[in-house]
């Protein structure tokens, strides 16, 4: 089974720098003009479920590709962003002023038990999103789904797939509107594409 992971295209909030964790912020036009950009990019791969966040960016993305592929969107709350707590809305000078203990440590490499300041830790992230993957994995008439969601969902999420520690996901990345695939083939999964953007070339 291959799995197709998308990252929501931009909101009004990325473009501002602001971290949006659990706000229900809509695509901006440039969010909408990705959207039909990824529903491209993938309405050639053989794709039976499309799966969204139940936040209006991620579903917003995942509409176009369901629309392209004769599909529906089915929203699942695995799929929901890190809830961030205190520091939905803040820019990053905000929250370094506002937490600098947590940030100095979070940057330099979050321990994925610590919650965000009111918020979730990553470990609870990763668990809930590889507890539906593994619930994907079980249904034999799914070969590819497209699961459409947000940046720490997809960094927790490739981390266990990889056995990354949560603590080194700084050293990836997933672009808005990016997506990434896991193959899953036995008990072998394979990373056969990280943070893929080509498809954006014209927007």
């Amino acid at each position: 089974m291959k799995i197709f992971l998308v990252r929501h295209c931009e909101t009004d909030s990325n473009r501002d720098g602001r971290v949006q964790g659990r706000s229900d912020a809509p695509l901006n036009q440039h969010g909408l003009a990705q959207a039909a950009c990824v529903a491209q990019a993938l309405a050639g791969e053989s794709i039976q479920a499309v799966y969204s966040s139940p936040l209006q960016r991620a579903a917003q993305t995942a509409e176009p590709i369901a629309a392209l592929l004769g599909l529906e969107v089915r929203q699942e709350p695995a799929l929901i962003e890190i809830d961030v707590g205190d520091m939905d809305g803040l820019t990053g000078a905000e929250m370094r002023e506002r937490f600098p203990d947590f940030m100095t440590a979070w940057l330099a490499g979050p321990d994925g038990s610590v919650p965000l300041p009111g918020g979730e830790s990553l470990n609870d992230v990763q668990s809930r999103v590889w507890g539906f993957v593994q619930a994907l994995r079980e249904r034999e008439e799914l070969d590819g789904v497209v699961c459409v969601t947000h940046y720490f969902v997809l960094l927790a999420l490739i981390a266990r797939a990889v056995q990354l520690p949560l603590s080194n996901i700084s050293r990836m990345r997933q672009s808005l509107a990016s997506f990434s695939v896991l193959e899953f083939r036995n008990q072998r999964i394979q990373v056969s594409k990280l943070n893929e953007t080509c498809h954006l070339i014209t927007v």
